[in-house]
């Protein structure tokens, strides 16, 4: 997916990597309409999802959905997401994040999405994003229209 977005640069993605808890589910459970939003971005991005799996859920909500999930062990979260960012190459990743172990993911990312769910979000991840979304379908929704994006980040 390439966006030409005047006065910002272009970007030319292929991945979105996911935060999981806060961001696609509350309290482990997916979001509704999210598996329709994923099902819409898989024909022209690669979907990952991260998470510690706090609820012990991912698996099974993810279970029919077209992203690859990854459970992080214990440790350092914030480095284990910006790692596999860097891996997949940061300069063609959108990541969608809230809590504060997202937030250097989304500063390395080509575009750093924060969204606003009903945990809240960390305000070092907000300030690390380059785009603030209501809710995780408004996110999947800017990424499947781009004309969206250009429209926020454009100068």
């Amino acid at each position: 997916m390439k966006i030409d977005i005047p006065g910002y640069g272009i970007l030319n993605l292929k991945y979105v990597v996911m935060d999981y808890n806060g961001t696609l589910a509350v309290e482990g459970r997916v979001v509704a309409g999210v598996d329709r939003a994923l099902e819409n971005l898989a024909g022209e991005l690669e979907l990952h999802v991260l998470t510690a799996d706090t609820f012990g859920k991912a698996a099974a909500e993810l279970k029919a959905m077209p992203c690859r999930l990854s459970i992080l062990p214990a440790g350092d979260q914030s480095a284990a997401k910006r790692d596999y960012v860097r891996q997949l190459g940061a300069q063609n990743t959108a990541a969608i994040g809230n809590g504060r172990n997202d937030r250097l993911m989304l500063a390395e990312s080509a575009l750093g999405i924060c969204v606003l769910l009903d945990e809240g979000a960390c305000v070092e991840t907000v300030n690390a994003a380059d785009v603030l979304c209501p809710s995780i379908l408004s996110a999947l929704g800017v990424l499947a229209s781009p004309l969206r994006i250009k429209a926020t980040l454009r100068s």
